[in-house]
């Protein structure tokens, strides 16, 4: 981040009435703004962020207490590295706190549940996408769980308008599929675990020429002759519990033994589960992090783990579960 790029807001408030704290903090919590230690917050400079805090600096004088808005740099003890980390952890924690609401919305659509109505699971997921759409607000570096959250969302949402989740329906046909060549795939800038593997499913199953555009995750229109992959409103994102590079698998209808096991690793490092529980798990995450450090640039990125996923398919081809 450039110098000066950070808000901090020091304030002191008187302690009676006790209302009146805990309202202050649920104003910050609501703008997104985290403690850097007691009475001290702070959020990334943009006009709106600097329009909210102005605001609660206003509440709190107006409440006899005492508020200073800085605009701040960090030099020693806290980097703009470990800022960012706390933003995305609050965010983290909050996606997550959705996810498992989520979940329980999906174990009410099986035919087995005793579930509530259709009416009342829509007015659920409204309320849940509702606050989905406050948490991407304040999400201001782009916390796991974003995607997983969104594709339970579509996962429930095609679950009540009767579709199936069938990987033979979802499959596209030989024409279809011819579409998705001498495209140019965009997804968001610093990838991982995901996107790196769907990048190398892309160039090794569907066009050995694809190219790569890496966008920043909000605001991007696509342009003509464009594929989204693994970003809000992408062709091909999270579904359901399926991380993308499952969701392409389907959507190609690769039905291959040397595949699956790449996907098992996906999903866990991605999803940070441990559905499958596959002993190279561990490994591979660790060489994705790898990865991650020594390469800033994402089409290097891209071609590291590509190599890695050249290597692992040939592994599985030989030795399929």
């Amino acid at each position: 981040m450039n110098e000066g790029s950070w808000l901090v807001l020091i304030h002191q408030i008187p302690s009676k009435p006790g209302y009146f704290r805990v309202k202050i903090w649920r104003r910050l919590q609501r703008i997104g703004a985290v403690s850097i230690k007691n009475s001290v917050y702070s959020l990334p400079k943009t006009d709106q962020t600097q329009e909210d805090l102005q605001w609660i600096v206003r509440e709190i004088v107006a409440g006899g207490g005492d508020a200073s808005l800085c605009e701040a740099r960090f030099i020693e003890g806290l980097s703009d590295e470990d800022m960012q980390a706390r933003f995305r952890s609050a965010r983290e924690a909050d996606y997550k706190e959705l996810v498992n609401e989520l979940r329980k919305i999906t174990k009410q659509l099986a035919p087995a549940s005793k579930a509530n109505s259709g009416k009342e699971l829509a007015v659920d997921l409204s309320d849940v996408k509702k606050r989905l759409g406050e948490l991407i607000a304040i999400d201001f570096f782009s916390a796991p769980g974003r995607e997983t959250a969104e594709g339970l969302i579509s996962g429930i949402e095609r679950h009540m308008r009767g579709k199936s989740f069938c990987v033979t329906d979802n499959a596209y046909t030989a024409a279809e599929l011819q579409e998705l060549i001498d495209k140019t795939w965009v997804t968001r800038i610093g990838v991982y675990v995901d996107r790196m593997a769907t990048a190398w499913l892309i160039r090794r199953f569907i066009d050995p020429k694809a190219q790569f555009k890496f966008v920043p995750a909000k605001g991007y229109k696509p342009l003509a002759g464009e594929l989204r992959f693994d970003m809000f409103e992408a062709e091909f994102t999270h579904e359901g519990e399926q991380c993308t590079f499952e969701v392409l698998m389907d959507r190609m209808g690769l039905i291959d033994p040397a595949l699956q096991p790449i996907a098992e690793i996906v999903h866990d490092i991605d999803l940070r589960e441990s559905k499958f529980k596959r002993d190279e798990t561990v490994g591979i995450e660790k060489l994705i992090i790898g990865i991650a450090i020594a390469h800033k640039q994402d089409e290097a990125r891209l071609i590291r783990s590509g190599a890695i996923f050249d290597d692992l398919y040939e592994y599985f081809k030989r030795n399929h579960d």
